[in-house]
């Protein structure tokens, strides 16, 4: 490809670099994608390439070349770059050559269809990059519908959001909120039952529950659990059986124990 090239100086490289350190709001609906797969993410999922960055030198797969020539076609801007300027912005050991700009994609809460047979997860105040990451791949897994966002502690373009969801924070349906109560009243208006899973005493057990219907299963904060108002709604509270001595589990394993039961239920597996 003859594609121009740029130095650690140019505007482009100090945007990569901005978009990392998540330095300016502004950047804040773009995620660097790095290497290979990576790329064939991004590709498959036809995602907006605002910049592609190739440095052949670093190519380790003959792939990457292919894949270099598809993406730079697809991108809005491409450029060519030296094997020290790539390991400046580059976080991975060997990313391929390759380096893009992403867009998150921008979903509309009252666009998304919603099925007879809706699951949905809402992640609540959720801190860690990759239990998000986690929770959005466990979600295209299960077929789910979509993530509601409340309370919001960590980016969607978090370098480990997308490592941890396998690329599907590219692919499943993310609806924020800015307040729980927004995101009670979405899914009140759209007739979902809700579930909260909590530790409580009085919860109860994942299992009991019909699950059928538009169901909607809401996780909490890795130290503080579910925020207050959505306790004030007297949604059902579950829970996950805790046998041994720890008294609980990891969030974005509590959200695959359940929303692999409701869907199940509904499926009838």
């Amino acid at each position: 490809m003859d594609l121009p090239q740029i130095g650690l100086q140019h505007p482009r490289i100090k945007q990569v670099r901005a978009v990392l350190r998540n330095a300016n709001q502004h950047h804040r609906r773009l995620l660097v994608a790095e290497g290979l797969w990576a790329h064939n993410v991004v590709l498959d999922r036809n995602a907006e390439v605002e910049l592609f960055l190739w440095c052949p030198e670093a190519a380790y797969a003959s792939e990457a070349h292919v894949r270099s020539a598809e993406v730079a076609k697809r991108a809005a801007a491409a450029y060519r770059i030296s094997p020290r300027v790539l390991e400046r912005i580059t976080e991975r050991d060997r990313p391929d050559g390759m380096v893009s700009l992403v867009r998150l994609p921008d979903w509309d809460g009252s666009a998304v269809a919603v099925r007879p047979q809706a699951l949905v997860l809402v992640a609540d105040a959720i801190e860690i990059p990759g239990n998000l990451g986690t929770l959005l791949r466990t979600l295209d897994a299960c077929a789910a519908d979509c993530l509601l966002l409340t309370n919001r502690r960590t980016r969607l373009s978090h370098p480990k959001v997308f490592r941890g969801s396998r690329g599907m924070n590219l692919r499943v349906p993310i609806i924020e909120f800015g307040e729980p109560d927004d995101a009670a009243t979405w899914l009140l208006a759209r007739q979902f039952q809700v579930y909260l899973a909590t530790t409580d005493e009085g919860a109860v057990p994942y299992r009991s529950i019909d699950y059928r219907g538009r169901t909607a299963v809401v996780v909490g904060n890795e130290r503080s659990g579910i925020s207050r108002p959505w306790h004030e709604y007297g949604f059902t509270r579950v829970t996950v059986p805790m046998l041994g001595a720890a008294d609980s589990l990891n969030v974005s394993i509590c959200a695959s124990i359940l929303l692999y039961e409701a869907r199940a239920r509904m499926a009838g597996w």
